[in-house]
């Protein structure tokens, strides 16, 4: 007799569970933000660290925690991988330099930094608009300013803290949806005026690097725009070095300007705000804020008293044999003239000893 057939059973099939997702945010548990916030008491454990920018990590309900994750995944292309190793070493690093402390209470070199950089917030149409100047021009010595890299990545850092600061990501009350518009961002400006030699100074192109390289590591996506105004050709090293570190993304953001007036035309919406040097009707960029600088007070001369020396300079010129006087006899119907002399007065050189006094001619153009 043979066996009856057997009915096919039908495969199993599962419906794959949704991940859970954040009601207010809109963030899978799954995603790499979701992964990153999951992962965020281990990562702090790690660094030995649990603020960034002014804002301590908290948890997924926190939106200035979510605000800082999400740069540091942009700038890794969503990477949580590449995010978190990037945002351990930024901790790290906020523990061992504590850049807030830098800004509060550091008293840097004013021979060396004071007048290269400023922060100016401007109110436009969006919103609070914060511009930092780099003014490297106003550098008095280039071996002072550039030549110890530590300490001038120290002043930087320091200008970058004041400038997130007027971000006030603390305060954010809302979250970035994931694609969307990121307003927590700035407007760098650096000014080459006067600064054709950098291509030639080791010294300004170690500080450079070290500040690029520092900078993208410990501050990223903080800026909406980076302007390179009054750039020498020769100054094209700099771009070169910024794409050796920063995204692509990131880079699509630098624009050069030959002339440092154009800057208003690329800023519409704060442009007439800005100093006149950069087209706009505004004040001085140095009337911005800055870090803070130690007074150095310049040695005064010893005072010197003539009553104090009159005796003394006397007395030497009483051992010393009073000058020869020449006469010259007058010439038939010269009116002879009386010369009185003081045998303790020094000589005094005439016309015919000096020559005749040089006077600087003006510079022929």
């Amino acid at each position: 007799m043979a066996a009856p057939e057997e009915t096919p059973v039908a495969a199993a099939t599962t419906t794959p569970t949704p991940s859970p997702v954040h009601e207010a945010s809109g963030i899978k548990s799954d995603s790499p933000m979701g992964l990153l916030l999951n992962d965020l008491g281990a990562i702090v454990a790690e660094a030995q660290h649990g603020e960034m920018w002014g804002v301590t990590l908290k948890d997924i309900n926190d939106v200035p925690t979510t605000i800082v994750l999400e740069k540091f995944l942009r700038a890794n292309d969503n990477n949580f991988d590449a995010a978190r190793k990037q945002l351990v070493e930024a901790l790290q690093w906020r523990e061992k330099t504590n850049p807030i402390k830098l800004l509060e209470e550091m008293e840097f070199d004013s021979e060396r930094f004071e007048g290269l950089g400023y922060v100016s917030v401007y109110e436009g149409a969006k919103g609070v608009e914060v511009v930092t100047w780099n003014i490297y021009g106003a550098a008095k010595n280039l071996k002072k300013t550039f030549g110890d890299v530590d300490d001038f990545v120290l002043w930087r850092s320091a200008l970058m803290e004041l400038s997130v600061k007027h971000l006030k990501l603390d305060q954010a009350t809302e979250y970035i949806k994931q694609g969307g518009e990121d307003p927590y961002k700035m407007v760098q400006v650096h000014d080459y005026l006067n600064v054709s030699f950098l291509r030639m100074d080791p010294a300004v192109k170690a500080s450079s690097k070290a500040t690029i390289t520092t900078l993208s590591m410990a501050y990223p996506e903080l800026l909406s725009q980076k302007f390179f105004v009054n750039v020498p050709l020769v100054m094209g090293w700099v771009f070169a070095a910024m794409k050796l570190f920063l995204s692509p993304a990131t880079v699509r953001r630098f624009h050069p300007l030959s002339y440092g007036s154009a800057l208003a035309g690329e800023l519409p919406e704060i442009g007439d705000k800005l100093p006149k040097e950069y087209g706009g009707k505004g004040a001085d960029a140095k009337d911005g804020l800055t870090v803070k600088y130690a007074v150095t007070e310049k040695p005064s001369a010893p005072a010197t008293t003539t009553e104090a020396s009159e005796p003394a300079v006397k007395k030497d010129l009483a051992e010393q044999p009073a000058p020869a006087i020449t006469t010259k006899a007058s010439e038939p119907g010269e009116e002879k003239k009386e010369v009185t002399t003081d045998e303790n007065s020094p000589p005094v050189a005439t016309a015919e000893a000096s020559g005749p006094a040089e006077v600087a001619k003006p510079t022929e153009k």
